[in-house]
């Protein structure tokens, strides 16, 4: 008898590990860990995972714990489009969230279109996500075309009438130069020179020359990562103390740390409210769950993935049990999340624009300032 109770129990453990295991929200993300702009992906992660084990400690959603299934495609699109695959046909993800990258994230969307899954919050700001209407993407950020016309509206309105651009040569750059040049027919002016950067490996020996000959009072620099950082770095070491601006892609505590010296008195558009804004609902939340963790400093970077988060969580959460690709789809369709201070957050069929929020910060003290 002792045997035959000994082997119920052991049955009624397996079966409620296994249940236990079933009852997963598998979400996947592609993103670039080991290349260019893995610092601030590993921080746009920090964020995210705030939310998630928050959630998860809690008992999860529906009584089902979330699990984010990462890959690094190295800023890469025939990786990113791979690592999709993986996630969408083996792993069977619900969702997926804050893919990096604009020719990473256009390389996708077949994938997506063709398997009915949501991609929430690509951390990306290309116009072509909006514009028309992605039916599977909902963005959360605001657009590049938005803050590189506001960059150079702003360096206008500061006296500056010798702008030149630097200008990523890819899809993210181009799409960013759309706005710039916008910002450029708004305040009367022309480019100083528009010098273009190969997207990995820019040849700075080429391009820091056409800057200085210039005369560049500032340089609006469109591009991400190790790219900018480097290219700011040797525009330093030829002599030039023109005013650099680059857009949110950029926002993080890593870009800086790479900046080192040079960092002074950069300007960095953000696409989210200050995150030394401690009153801010948003930034005390978020605040509070990074001191829970031993974290004592947000980033703007955190900040996207947290927030991004959060939206993914809030429509799984009204999804209800058991979520399938399909069913949240239809969610985010029909999707209003008032987040607090200001931001609010909404879909239809035929807007999955997000937030529309665009400031300037600068560093200083290595540090984002407003």
């Amino acid at each position: 008898m002792k045997k035959t109770l000994t082997s119920c129990a052991a049955a009624l453990t397996l079966a409620l590990g296994m249940t236990a295991a079933q009852a997963q929200i598998l979400i996947g993300q592609s993103a670039d860990l080991s290349g260019p702009v893995a610092a601030s992906v590993k921080e746009t992660i920090a964020g995210s995972q705030l939310v998630i084990d928050a959630v998860n400690a809690q008992g999860g959603i529906n009584g089902e714990q979330i699990e984010v299934i990462r890959m690094d495609d190295g800023l890469d699109a025939k990786r990113s489009l791979e690592n999709t695959r993986v996630l969408i046909e083996d792993r069977k993800v619900v969702a997926l969230l804050l893919n990096r990258g604009t020719p990473n994230t256009l390389a996708v969307i077949p994938l997506l279109d063709k398997y009915g899954v949501a991609l929430v919050g690509p951390s990306t700001g290309a116009m072509a996500l909006h514009t028309p209407v992605q039916k599977n993407i909902f963005n959360v950020r605001s657009t590049y075309q938005r803050e590189a016309e506001k960059a150079v509206q702003h360096l206008q309105t500061t006296g500056i009438q010798r702008i030149a651009v630097v200008q990523a040569d890819d899809s993210f750059g181009k799409d960013a130069m759309e706005g710039a040049s916008k910002g450029f027919a708004k305040a009367n002016l022309q480019p100083a020179v528009v010098a273009l950067a190969d997207r990995n490996k820019p040849d700075y020996a080429a391009i820091v020359p056409q800057l200085t000959k210039a005369n560049a009072q500032a340089v609006l620099w469109i591009g991400s990562g190790t790219a900018v950082t480097d290219g700011i770095k040797a525009l330093r070491a030829a002599g030039s103390a023109a005013q650099i601006i680059t857009l949110s892609n950029n926002a993080a505590s890593g870009f800086i740390k790479e900046l080192g010296s040079a960092s002074a008195g950069v300007i960095i558009t953000q696409v989210l409210p200050y995150e030394r804004a401690a009153a801010h609902p948003l930034i005390k939340e978020a605040m509070t769950l990074a001191k829970a963790k031993g974290q004592n400093e947000l980033s703007p970077a955190l900040l996207e993935g947290f927030v991004a988060t959060k939206v993914l969580v809030e429509a799984l959460r009204r999804t209800g049990p058991k979520p399938t690709r399909a069913r949240l789809i239809a969610t985010l369709n029909s999707f209003q999340y008032d987040m607090g201070g200001g931001i609010d957050v909404s879909y239809s069929p035929t807007d999955h624009t997000g937030i529309d929020y665009v400031d300037l910060s600068i560093v200083s003290d290595g540090r984002f300032r407003r």
